[in-house]
């Protein structure tokens, strides 16, 4: 991804979000200068991977195959100092933009439409071989489970919610009009629990056209 693409998305993603009234912290708006003043104060940002994180998962085609988030709170699996057991992120998914099937091997998470437009899922069960199982899949929307086709549409309505358990691939674009989209989750790992159906990688390659607005938090080591 472009830089100057970088800069546009976190530019309108912070539009939508305080559109919304979901209301990001500080240091979702910091400058390089701002994060070299807050540098030592700052390592549970940095070593936990908090803030942006914009992707087009290696494609090249970001408005079809991307998405937007910015992660709130975070926990370590492997860093004693951080024993939150849990992690929250908060995500712009646009419409008919595609988060391509994938699963994790330890997280369990909720996603939640917490408003605009629809949110639809596609979900399957994962095989021994990491093949798409066939079956039905069992899941839980607000605590009421439900038996689904394979693969087949389904549409969560603002304030719904799923639970989404570990090794089941999942895929999901916005309908209607863009959508703020919430996940609560246990500890977040993005560099080694993601297992994507095809070949795509989880962080893009980012060219350097313009100077950066804002640091991904992928940009942390590189600039600070």
């Amino acid at each position: 991804m472009k830089r100057s693409q970088i800069n546009q998305t976190i530019e309108e993603a912070l539009i939508f979000f305080k559109s919304m009234n979901f209301y990001l912290p500080e240091f979702a708006y910091y400058s390089i200068d701002d994060w070299k003043e807050k540098i030592d104060n700052a390592h549970e940002i940095f070593d936990l991977g908090l803030g942006w994180d914009i992707t087009d998962f290696g494609l090249g085609d970001f408005q079809n195959t991307g998405l937007t988030l910015f992660t709130l709170r975070n926990g370590s699996l492997t860093n004693g100092k951080y024993q939150k057991p849990y992690a929250e992120k908060i995500m712009l998914v646009k419409v008919d933009q595609v988060t391509p099937y994938h699963y994790h091997w330890h997280k369990i998470e909720d996603i939640i439409n917490r408003g605009g437009g629809d949110l639809v899922f596609k979900l399957a069960d994962s095989t021994p071989d990491d093949e798409m199982d066939e079956d039905s899949v069992e899941i839980v929307i607000d605590g009421i489970k439900k038996t689904v086709p394979p693969c087949e549409e389904l549409v969560l309505k603002p304030g719904q919610s799923l639970t989404l358990p570990q090794k089941m691939y999942h895929t999901f674009y916005g309908r209607k009009s863009d959508v703020l989209v919430g996940e609560v989750s246990m500890v977040n790992d993005d560099t080694k629990d993601n297992k994507f159906y095809d070949d795509m990688v989880r962080f893009s390659e980012i060219i350097e056209d313009e100077e950066s607005r804002y640091l991904l938090c992928t940009d942390y080591r590189k600039f600070l």
